[in-house]
């Protein structure tokens, strides 16, 4: 009997360093094919690649360098996560088995994202990204000190911060009648946010109908905490030349301004909890639970002002 258990540890190692190699040689083969084809506009570099028997598997030691740019991005890891190792083997499969590959949870994970604030690439994003969400507008002390439109390079190091350091993870996880996004983002000395959204119905068959998908929001709890930056905004808006009472109404514009951006009129029951939120308590939790799921495509044809009352939108300050 010890001799049979032995044994059996034996051939178990065996199967799962024999396993382990394939999968890490399907993945360094995969990542030595995107270096190759980025190799065009960028340089691509990782240490290596590590598994785990609990089904995590990530690149190690990203770094990216854009032709035209002195300076480096670099990730600490990042990769997916499922259930167990055999999903992992399961997943290396995907395109002999189909759907039947695809496990009921995975997630994916991004560590220690490293963007210096004064890297010579980060001022044309920002730019990028600016024109992005609101084309042709004019900056004023408010809008800048605020970040309404991103956060610029210069006012981030005027807040204090010499890197944006950010890591996420986010999962999808399948069930019966319906799914889950569950995304965990943190911004280094600034903010986490957590995000739980459930979706009406099957999540393959869902996305199986392609271009034709339209998402049925079922329920959403996003929990927003302040880890520094609330603060820092406020005084920096005051160095700046406003008053306390015109940086906090300069804070709240700016959320008002995401509202509107994604087609929402705040009301004053997500205001109201809003501000308190600015004025020292460190966490804000906004919850929408629809009576019955509805398609973000539906969402559009009402006015603004009605999508709190249509969403059941409500927050509350902690």
């Amino acid at each position: 009997m010890k001799n049979f258990i032995i044994w059996a540890i034996l051939l178990g190692a065996v199967g799962y360093g024999g396993s382990k190699l394939y999968l890490h040689n399907e993945v360094s083969d995969a990542m030595d094919m995107v270096v190759l084809s980025m190799a065009p506009w960028a340089k691509l570099e990782y240490e290596g690649v590590r598994s785990t028997l609990t089904g995590e598997l990530t690149v190690e030691g990203v770094r990216l360098k854009v032709n035209g740019y002195s300076d480096t991005l670099t990730i600490d890891r990042m990769g997916i996560d499922t259930p167990s190792f055999l999903s992992l083997l399961d997943l290396s499969d995907l395109t002999s088995k189909g759907p039947q590959a695809m496990p009921d949870y995975i997630g994916f994970l991004i560590e220690g994202m490293r963007v210096p604030v004064d890297a010579d690439y980060f001022d044309d994003f920002y730019e990028m990204t600016r024109a992005m969400r609101e084309p042709g507008s004019k900056s004023n002390v408010a809008t800048e000190c605020t970040g309404t439109y991103g956060f610029s390079p210069a006012t981030l190091q005027a807040l204090g911060y010499r890197d944006q350091v950010m890591s996420m993870t986010m999962a999808l996880r399948d069930e019966r009648t319906q799914y889950s996004v569950e995304m965990d983002v943190s911004m280094e000395d600034m903010w986490d946010m957590d995000v739980d959204i459930a979706f009406d119905g099957n999540m393959m068959a869902e996305f199986a109908r392609g271009m034709t998908y339209q998402p049925r929001l079922r329920d959403m709890h996003i929990e927003f905490t302040d880890r520094s930056l609330n603060n820092r905004v406020s005084r920096h808006c005051q160095s700046q030349g406003l008053s306390e009472v015109e940086a906090l109404q300069a804070q709240i514009d700016s959320f008002r301004f995401i509202g509107r951006s994604n087609g929402i009129e705040f009301d004053q029951y997500i205001i109201d909890p809003y501000k308190e939120f600015l004025l020292g308590k460190s966490t804000l939790v906004v919850t929408a639970r629809p009576t019955n799921p509805i398609a973000f495509s539906q969402i559009d044809l009402y006015k603004a002002s009605d999508v709190p009352a249509l969403l059941n939108l409500a927050a509350v300050a902690r």
